[in-house]
C-alpha cells in the first residue's frame, strides 16, 4: 500500500488576546488556517494566501529567526516555520505542514465564496474550554503567549 504526502501551509493567526480557528467542513472540529502548497509557491506565500482567502484577513508571518545576512542575488533567508508536522489525513494519505504563527492586520473576517463561514476567535479559556486535537491546542496556546496582547 502506498502512501502519498503532500506539503501544506497552516497558520495560527493572532488579534489582541484571540486566536482564529475555523470548524472544518469535513472533519468537523475546529483548525487552523491553511491548505496545500501550489507548485513552484514558497510555503510562507502558501500560508499567506491561504489565510486570505479562507478569512479575508491580512496578516504579518512571525518570523522566529533573526536575520542572519541581508538577501542577495544568491539567497534570501526564508520564514521558518514554528514546526514541521507529519499529518496521518487517512491510512493512504499524509500531510508535511509547515506550521505557522502570524499577527492580524484586524479582526474583520470576510472569506472568499465557498470559503466556510465557520470562524471563531478564540481567546484562552475558550481554548482550554473546546475539543480540538492536541497539536492544535498546544500551537494555539502557544501563538497566544508569544503573539497575544494582555488586553
Amino acid at each position: 500500500m502506498e502512501i502519498t504526502r503532500h506539503f501544506t501551509a497552516t497558520t495560527f493567526v493572532v488579534y489582541q488576546n484571540k486566536v482564529l480557528l475555523h470548524q472544518h467542513k469535513k472533519m468537523g472540529t475546529w483548525l487552523p488556517a491553511g491548505g496545500h502548497i501550489e507548485r513552484d509557491e514558497l510555503p510562507e506565500e502558501a500560508a499567506v494566501r491561504e489565510v486570505k482567502e479562507e478569512t479575508g484577513l491580512d496578516i504579518v508571518l512571525y518570523n522566529p529567526d533573526m536575520p542572519l545576512f541581508p538577501a542577495d542575488a544568491e539567497s534570501c533567508q526564508l520564514h521558518r516555520p514554528m514546526y514541521l508536522l507529519l499529518e496521518n489525513i487517512n491510512p493512504y494519505h499524509q500531510h508535511i505542514d509547515f506550521i505557522y504563527y502570524a499577527t492580524a492586520v484586524s479582526n474583520q473576517l470576510n472569506p472568499a465564496h465557498g470559503e466556510t463561514d465557520r470562524l471563531k476567535w478564540f481567546d484562552k479559556t475558550d481554548l482550554e474550554n473546546t475539543k480540538m486535537p492536541t497539536n492544535v491546542q498546544v500551537c494555539a496556546q502557544e501563538a497566544l503567549v508569544l503573539l497575544g496582547e494582555n488586553v
